[in-house]
Formats: C-alpha cells, structure tokens, sequence
C-alpha cells in the first residue's frame, strides 16, 4: 500500500515537472509578456516589419512560454518564418547560458569571436539543439500556451541579434529570444520588450559594452573613461562590419550591419555604433 501511495506521489511529481509547472516561470507573467510584445510591436525597430516569435527561458533554459504576434498554429508559416520559432528558442537558451547574475552577453555580442579565427570559434556547436525535442508535439499548438516547446530544455546556441537575458532585483531570471525578421531588428523588438518588461540589467550588472579588458589589460568601463560610446547597460549589440572590421577594441564584439536598419545613434534600442 505504501508503495502504491509513493508510486502515486512520484508519478505526479514528475508530471508535474513535464508539463512545465515550475515557480521560476512566474517571474513574467503571460499578461505581462503579451503587453511587453505588444508595445515592442508598436515601436520603431527597422527591418521589414514582419511578425515575430518570442521565446522565454526560465535561468535553467527550460522553456516557459512561446509566443508570436503574427498567427498560431498549424499555418503560422503562411505569416511569419516557420524556422524562426526554434530559432527565438536558440536565442533564449544562449543568452541565458552565457549571461550572470553580474554579467549580460547578448547573442548578439557573439557574432564575431565566434567565427574563424575568433577567439570564441567553435562556440555554436558547443550545445546543438535537441531535434528530438525540438519538432515534437502538434503544429495546431504552435504559439499557444501549450506549445509544444514549453517545458522543455531544447539547448542551441545562436550567434546573432535577438537574444537577452532578463532580469529582476539584480538576478538574472532567464532570457527572452526573438526571431523573424533581420538579426538586428530582432535584437531591438528584444530590446523594446525586455524594457516593458523592466527587465534589463540594473545597478551593478555590466556586460561587453560596458567593462571589458583590452588584450594588453586595459580596462575599458565608464570609470577609465573608455567606455563604448553611449553604452548604459552592458549587452547592446555594437554594429559594425562583424568581421573584425576597424582595427578598434570594441570590433572584437561586433555585429554586421543589416537591411533597413534605422540609424541608431544611441542605446534607445539597444544597438550602438562601433567607433
């Protein structure tokens, strides 16, 4: 009888647990994400305007919720990038995976080291994605609050515009990833929402953009008075050529320019201009 009533209590446990149900995901609420996509919609972000997939990861990559503000299921592909949709999860689980509780890096930010040459190359195939998780569950639900992603740990790492993590109180609670239209208009759609969300990085969190040492040891922050040109939060994506480009420091962090780009001469979307 004992073991019958363990059995029981084991079994709805890890139901529990397969369905996603963990106290880490209410740190956003749905109604707030929703609102969050909402007004990043409205906002001028570039690019060609077309709908996107948002993903959020709690802190241990696992899959809260995925969203779009084009059409769910089974013919969502017909309105925004089908591929997009993994794509917002590779994102999310990145930026999580390589961002501190002190410390923000944007998916973004990793464009360059990571290709060859670099001194992150190799990077992108370090946590391939599980395929085997990835694709499984009905196309009726994609986009839904049971999409079939959610409660899952699908890994991926994505090396351009659209990933962020989130925070709150100081820590970091996870990562939100976007996808569907150029690299750097999901990067600014990822911005405006973590910013209705009050979610970037607070006092005493820094990123690339913000502290950072050169190969000779300098220190590059705003109290050696080398800081990237209006940098404030610490994983804005550095636009420039993305492969090296100027012979300056902050290239080792540079992202490519994209099509239709708006001319960003500030933090206001997150982007920032290589000197």
């Amino acid at each position: 009888m004992h073991k019958k009533i363990l059995d029981g209590v084991i079994a709805a446990l890890l139901a529990v647990s397969a369905s996603g149900v963990w106290a880490k995901c209410n740190d956003v609420s749905d109604t707030d994400l929703e609102n969050a996509i909402a007004a990043a919609a409205k906002a001028k972000t570039g690019g060609y305007g077309l709908k996107m997939w948002i993903t959020w990861v709690d802190e241990t990559g696992m899959v809260c919720r995925v969203e779009t503000n084009g059409r769910e299921g089974p013919f969502a592909g017909n309105r925004e990038w089908l591929g997009s949709r993994v794509i917002s999860a590779q994102k999310a689980f990145t930026a999580n995976a390589f961002s501190l509780d002190g410390y923000a890096i944007s998916t973004a930010n990793l464009y360059t080291p990571v290709q060859p040459g670099g001194s992150l190359y190799g990077l992108q195939a370090s946590n391939p994605v599980d395929a085997s998780q990835a694709y499984l569950g009905s196309p009726k639900l994609y986009g839904t609050e049971n999409d079939p992603l959610v409660g899952k740990r699908i890994g991926g790492i994505n090396v351009f515009g659209g990933g962020l993590a989130l925070y709150k109180d100081g820590k970091k609670i996870g990562a939100i990833g976007v996808s569907g239209d150029t690299s750097c208009r999901d990067h600014a759609f990822a911005w405006q929402v973590r910013g209705a969300l009050n979610a970037h990085p607070g006092a005493g969190t820094v990123g690339i953009t913000t502290f950072n040492y050169g190969a000779d040891g300098t220190v590059y922050s705003a109290a050696q008075g080398n800081l990237l040109p209006n940098a404030a939060v610490g994983d804005e994506l550095v636009m420039g050529s993305g492969t090296g480009g100027p012979s300056t420091y902050w290239s080792a962090w540079a992202h490519p320019m994209c099509p239709n780009s708006l001319p960003f001469a500030n933090a206001g979307n997150g982007t920032l201009m290589a000197p």
